[in-house]
């Protein structure tokens, strides 16, 4: 058997030449006349190094050998070759042994690879580590252009567009476990009082999303050929965790992408909040949402009994709406209306009771004004979910801004820029990665979907090839 060529004596050579020689190229010098130059050029020959450092570390994780066990399956030598793999540093080029089952049809495997844990046969753990974070910030050929003026590894937009996607595969196949995992990990805050979940979503370009037939179908209807079509609804959800001051401590975001009903991402906050409440049954379960029918069949129907809360600031824009119905859209009157009713919305203990009374006199004043009437109704539909005085007044959250900016931050920053248009398996990879960075459990999450990439990788003893035996 063959771990560490012969080559890696001239390798540690090389290496340590180098060294040397930037050790004492600089020793009893005057300042360089560029700083930034000298700065560039010594950033680069210490890449050098790196690149050599781990090709002859790379190496020692190959295994030449007629035959090995490869989780315990027995595969036969087939190939010795060369590879170049992706590190932080750059590429690095090894050889390395192929190994194979002989079956039909199966392709050959590198001991090497499965033992160092190379990410999608190309990428070492920590190059990969770090491209999937910054693809899930910003577009592939942002993430290329800055690491080709970072110097050091410089993948093509092509690569960097696969990764997140193969990746997101790994993790979609064992995410619930995955996901089981991160939540036993996480500790609810010891100072929470209140822990909250809110769902919302949000519309974002689908390459899939029937965009020309929905236009075609408006047409023939004789309706405007506008608006989102082509569009379709990402879901995204929070659970929060609150102090007794009603200081926000720590929220898990949560985005998928679009999906009947939410169910996927609906069971997901359900475990999580399982999860948090068996933890910790004195916390106060508080759930936020618009005032959309789906939402609450699923805050109120599948999770235990909740202070139930509308977003403030939609019941606020439905005051707005019956009272432009009734006094004149952003006419004096009705400003002056809403200003005042909606403080006595927001401050009186009695507010939504004192609304429903406005609104009911206001439709008897204009009978015909189905706007008033609709809005009147949903008020009386959640005069439960409006207490807002006396939840302030508990430090209870009153308000779903907290899943509104997962929306922008997940989803729309990401996902609507300018002629961006998605596939569902394209769009999740950037969900699932954005929600793993902005929940604080990327490091972890990519601890368990690192793993995924290493195999136990052992010599069968007593087998002979058949090329030696043959001899």
């Amino acid at each position: 058997m063959t771990t560490v060529p012969e080559a890696s004596a001239k390798t540690k050579g090389r290496t340590l030449a180098r060294l040397k020689e930037l050790l004492e190229e600089r020793q009893g010098k005057p300042p360089v006349d560029d700083f930034g130059s000298f700065e560039r050029e010594l950033r680069g020959r210490m890449a050098e190094i790196e690149r050599d450092l781990l090709a002859e570390e790379l190496q020692r994780f190959d295994i030449d050998a007629p035959v090995v066990l490869i989780d315990g399956v027995p595969h036969r030598r087939v190939l010795r070759c060369e590879e170049t793999y992706m590190s932080a540093a750059g590429p690095v080029r090894v050889e390395r042994t192929l190994y194979s089952t002989r079956r039909d049809g199966e392709r050959a495997v590198s001991a090497l690879e499965l033992r160092a844990g190379i990410v999608e046969k190309h990428w070492t753990p920590l190059a990969a580590e770090q491209a999937v974070f910054m693809v899930s910030l910003m577009t592939p050929q942002e993430t290329a252009t800055l690491c080709a003026k970072l110097g050091q590894m410089q993948p093509s937009k092509s690569s960097l567009d696969r990764l997140p996607k193969q990746l997101s595969r790994e993790w979609e196949a064992k995410r619930e476990a995955f996901e089981q995992q991160l939540r036993a990990d996480d500790l609810v805050p010891a100072e929470a009082a209140t822990v909250a979940v809110s769902l919302d979503g949000v519309l974002v370009p689908m390459r899939d999303g029937e965009r020309e037939e929905k236009r075609a179908r408006a047409t023939a209807e004789g309706r405007p050929a506008s608006g989102p079509a082509g569009y379709q609804e990402v879901g995204c959800g929070t659970v929060s965790f609150y102090d007794a001051t009603g200081e926000r401590l720590s929220t898990v975001k949560f985005g998928r992408m679009p999906e009947f009903k939410k169910s996927t991402l609906k069971r997901i906050l359900a475990q999580e909040l399982g999860v948090a409440l068996a933890q910790r049954p004195d916390l106060t379960l508080v759930t936020v949402a618009d005032g959309a029918n789906d939402n609450w069949n699923f805050l109120h129907g599948a999770l235990p009994p909740s202070t139930e809360v509308i977003d403030f600031y939609h019941a606020a824009d439905h005051l707005n709406v019956a009272l432009s119905a009734a006094y004149g859209d952003g006419t004096v009157k009705c400003r002056a209306q809403f200003d005042k009713l909606r403080r006595v919305l927001l401050e009186d203990p009695d507010g939504v009771e004192k609304i429903i009374r406005s609104l009911l006199h206001l439709t008897k004043q204009h009978p015909g004004s189905g706007r008033l009437a609709n809005e009147l109704a949903y008020f009386r539909k959640h005069r439960h979910r409006m207490r807002y005085a006396t939840w302030q007044a508990a430090c209870l959250p009153i308000g779903s801004g907290v899943v509104e900016a997962a929306c922008k931050t997940l989803a729309t920053q990401r996902m609507k820029r300018s002629g961006m248009r998605w596939r569902h398996e394209g769009g999740q990879a950037i969900l699932t990665f954005r929600s793993l960075v902005q929940s604080d459990r990327f490091d972890r999450a990519w601890a368990l979907l690192a793993a995924t990439y290493r195999a136990e990788v052992t010599l069968m003893e007593n087998v002979v090839a058949l090329s030696d035996y043959r001899k």
